[in-house]
């Protein structure tokens, strides 16, 4: 008869190894997620996920991309963003046009519906982003900022090639 062994007990977030003393990779992986999380139930009453909203305001700020430079934009692999873009034409919030050069590839922009629901989405992930930066003052934001710009920039894939 095989023995039962019974499982750790698994700390909360912020302590163990998931506060202060853990791995830095692994508690930005830790906020990540919490964000991550915050931001779908803040969206969720404009039936917009997360990585929807990425793309959303991706292409809000540079119309005409397509859909290989989304994928490096948002961070999200090329499948992944072939699904939202297909489901946010379905929903119309994005239409796309042939390249003027490269008829093969399409180029991505908001409808009015579209603008409409990002404008809606920015407002509640403003509201979180607030939140979350509360009790910072403005140079520690700066400072997270900047290290998290800095950190983006120095380890990206797009500069590793480049070396």
């Amino acid at each position: 008869m095989k023995r039962k062994t019974e499982s750790p007990e698994v700390p909360a977030a912020g302590e163990g190894k998931r506060g202060e003393q853990g791995h830095l990779g692994y508690l930005l992986r830790q906020a990540g997620g919490a964000m991550r999380n915050r931001m779908e139930r803040a969206l969720a009453e404009y039936r917009v996920t997360q990585a929807q909203f990425v793309v959303l305001t991706m292409i809000g700020a540079y119309p005409g991309l397509s859909n290989a430079d989304l994928a490096r934009l948002a961070v999200l692999t090329p499948q992944t963003v072939n699904g939202i873009v297909a489901n946010l034409k379905r929903s119309g919030a994005i239409a796309s046009r042939p390249h003027p050069v490269h008829g093969r590839i399409q180029q991505l922009s908001l409808t009015a519906k579209g603008t409409k629901t990002l404008a809606r989405c920015k407002l509640r992930v403003q509201g979180v982003e607030s939140e979350i930066a509360a009790g910072l003052t403005a140079e520690q934001e700066r400072t997270i900022r900047q290290w998290l710009v800095r950190m983006a920039v120095d380890h990206s894939d797009t500069k590793r090639k480049s070396a």
